[in-house]
Parts: structure tokens; sequence; C-alpha cells
């Protein structure tokens, strides 16, 4: 049976006129990447989980927005680039309702990618997919408090981004 991907996202960022269209049909081919790779859904927390949907949001904000959250839930004093609430991986009860399998949400700062994708000399819309590749891992619960699993985070970004056309070095 095939799997629905409902990916919903709102822009509150008025900088930047965000084809949000065209970056949930990136999520979808990533996060589609992603559980194609049978080492990544074997330590996915959908892995055991009976489902035809999957489900998860994405809020375009700016770094005031990320700051407030940060201090109000996670108790840091500084603005980040990108915030995941992973409800399912972070939950001791793995809640399916009706075949869906609600992920969370990923608020990213484009004021922020912005900064970044000019820093590292890349375009806007290839640091947001690369941010987007990362949050897409979170919700999927894959952390990197190691040096090892941020590595190995942060390749599989590389290739996820790779397979849809977005070199990202």
């Amino acid at each position: 049976m095939a799997i629905k991907y409902l990916i919903f996202s709102e822009n509150i960022f008025s900088d930047w006129e965000l084809d949000e269209k065209k970056f949930i049909n990136i999520a979808k081919k990533i996060l589609k990447y992603y559980l194609s790779k049978p080492d990544v859904y074997e330590k996915s927390t959908l892995c055991g989980h009976d489902y035809n949907k999957i489900s998860f949001d994405f809020l375009y904000c700016d770094s005031q927005k990320t700051h407030e959250i940060n201090r109000e839930y996670r108790n840091k004093d500084y603005p980040a680039d990108i915030i995941t609430f992973a409800i399912f991986a972070d939950s001791g009860e793995k809640f399916v309702f009706d075949g869906e399998i609600n992920l969370g949400e990923v608020m990213i700062a484009l004021d922020k990618v912005k900064d970044e994708a000019l820093k590292k000399n890349k375009k806007d819309e290839e640091e947001l997919a690369f941010l987007i590749s990362h949050g897409i891992l979170h919700l999927l619960g894959f952390d990197h408090q190691s040096e090892e699993d941020y590595n190995f985070v942060v390749s599989l970004q590389k290739e996820a981004l790779k397979s849809i056309g977005i070199i990202y070095e």
C-alpha cells in the first residue's frame, strides 16, 4: 500500500516570498528517500508501526520567533535556525490514529537561512533544503549528541539532497 504524505506549511516571515508548494514537494522527496533506505527506516521512529499516512508541519518564521520558542520551551536563550518538535519520536506512546502518524513540527528561521547561505556561499533555497532535510531526520527520531551521530546525520542530508539534484558540499 502506498504511503500518503501530508505536509503542511505556513510562512510568517515577510521578507521571503517562499514557494511553499515547491518546498513541500522537496520535503516529500527527502522523506521518501530516507524511508527507502533500510538502515535509516529500521532506526527511525516509524519502524514497527502500522500506518498509511505520515503528516507534519513546517513553520517558516524569523529568528526572533525561534528565540522566543527556545526560551519558553527549551530554556535556551538564543535564536535557532531550526527547532523541531518531534511529537511522535519523543512520545512514550506511539499514537497512530486512523492509520496516520503525526511526526510533529519543524520551525525554520528564514532570516538565519539567508545569513547562513551567504556565509557558506550557497543559494538561499539550497540552505533551506538542507535544513528541511535536517528537520525531517529529527522528526524520524535521529539526533546528533555525539560527533559520530552528527557526521551520520549530515552525510544522510547530503545524500538525500543529491538524490533530488541538490549538491550540498
